[in-house]
């Protein structure tokens, strides 16, 4: 049977699950951007995607993993952020960004991340890399690794910097699945992505993340130019209690990126925003039951339910209980017996399971006898 359920609206909470939807209700957009995504970060919904899981050479953008990886050491105790590491002959002598380390020297690893953070340094990401795993081809296989373990099955790392390799590639889905987690675990040190200045060796170097200066919330993460990847950017900008992230590879120049990024968020938070309809353990609907101790059970959620749609097709969404009843007792608290279906305009239906919040003993062979006489003179309980 099905039976209506009148959502309310709150502000936003986190479930931790990717969902690929298309755009809604005129929410369209396109972008010059070869390989691109945005998604919400609380809900997990893509907002927009173009070849997202299309392979790409990263270039720096591949520091997040790197950066990554040393975040967790930090987490758990293996890394401190005054622990120095030494600067090989190879981490000195690599071309590209550079953070300007020297060889022989010790350099201390808060230096080193915002050395890779800031500064983009490919030698400081090589130092980084051999610190922990002796050498940077030992690291990039715990990259690839890690890279599967947190959903970015995909993705195969040759190096820690980016540096060109036709065997080096990624999703943009992949890099926002990293971003994600990089934010959701790593809170404390995530902050560092959003410094806009960083000196070292009296070097002083800005942040290449165009984002970061024009006041539009973004605080993060890292940007990304090769010849063959074309220039990218991995972005995250937070606006009240929203926050999006944005993955942009293959256009044409600096200022392109920096326009075409901006324009993307701009409209993923303009045009989308986030609904509260459950909270956790919250009753929704109560079910009738057939031979039980109760006439009716209250039907109660895991999780907190929230999604993210078009603010246009928000007044047509439709949210539905639906389960055979009556349903039979006896019945045992935590036992999935219905589920709600949500439905928005060219949105997949979510389903949620609703669970059993109540234990439901079933009726003695009198109680059994007289219950069914009753439902055969005066029919079903309201309600079923």
């Amino acid at each position: 049977m099905r039976q209506s359920f009148l959502a309310h609206i709150a502000p936003l909470a986190i479930i931790l699950v990717l969902i690929a939807a298309p755009t809604a209700h005129g929410a369209k957009i396109e972008t010059n951007a070869r390989e691109a995504i945005l998604i919400d970060y609380d809900t997990g919904q893509v907002l927009f995607e173009k070849d997202a899981d299309k392979l790409m050479p990263p270039a720096s953008m591949t520091k997040i993993m790197t950066v990554f990886l040393a975040f967790e050491r930090l987490a758990d105790g293996r890394l401190r952020l005054e622990d120095e590491i030494p600067i090989s002959e190879k981490a000195w002598r690599k071309g590209g960004s550079k953070m300007f380390v020297e060889v022989g020297t010790r350099v201390s690893v808060d230096d080193i991340l915002h050395g890779i953070i800031v500064q983009s340094g490919n030698d400081a990401a090589i130092a980084l890399a051999e610190a922990i795993s002796g050498t940077e081809e030992a690291f990039a296989q715990m990259m690839t690794e890690k890279a599967a373990e947190i959903g970015m099955p995909k993705a195969t790392f040759r190096n820690a910097t980016g540096w060109p390799d036709p065997e080096h590639r990624m999703t943009a889905k992949g890099l926002a699945v990293l971003a994600r987690e990089m934010i959701r675990r790593f809170p404390e040190y995530y902050t560092i992505y959003s410094e806009t200045t960083f000196t070292y060796n009296g070097i002083k170097q800005g942040n290449r993340n165009p984002l970061l200066y024009k006041g539009m919330g973004a605080d993060g993460l890292k940007t990304g130019h090769t010849e063959n990847a074309g220039y990218g950017l991995t972005a995250s900008a937070k606006r009240g209690d929203r926050r999006l992230i944005l993955v942009v590879n293959g256009l044409g120049s600096v200022r392109e990126r920096s326009s075409e990024s901006e324009r993307l968020l701009e409209w993923g938070f303009r045009e989308f925003d986030n609904y509260r309809l459950l909270e956790r353990g919250e009753m929704v609907e109560r079910a009738s039951v057939w031979l039980g101790d109760q006439e009716t059970v209250p039907l109660v959620t895991d999780d907190e339910l929230v999604l993210t749609m078009p603010r246009a097709a928000r007044k047509e969404m439709r949210v539905t209980v639906e389960y055979e009843g009556p349903i039979p007792a006896p019945i045992v608290k935590g036992q999935v017996v219905a589920r709600l279906r949500v439905a928005a305009p060219d949105m997949e239906d979510r389903v949620i399971a609703l669970r059993a919040g109540e234990d439901v003993a079933k009726l003695g062979p009198l109680g059994r006898i007289t219950s069914a006489v009753g439902h055969l003179i005066w029919g079903p309980p309201a309600g079923e």
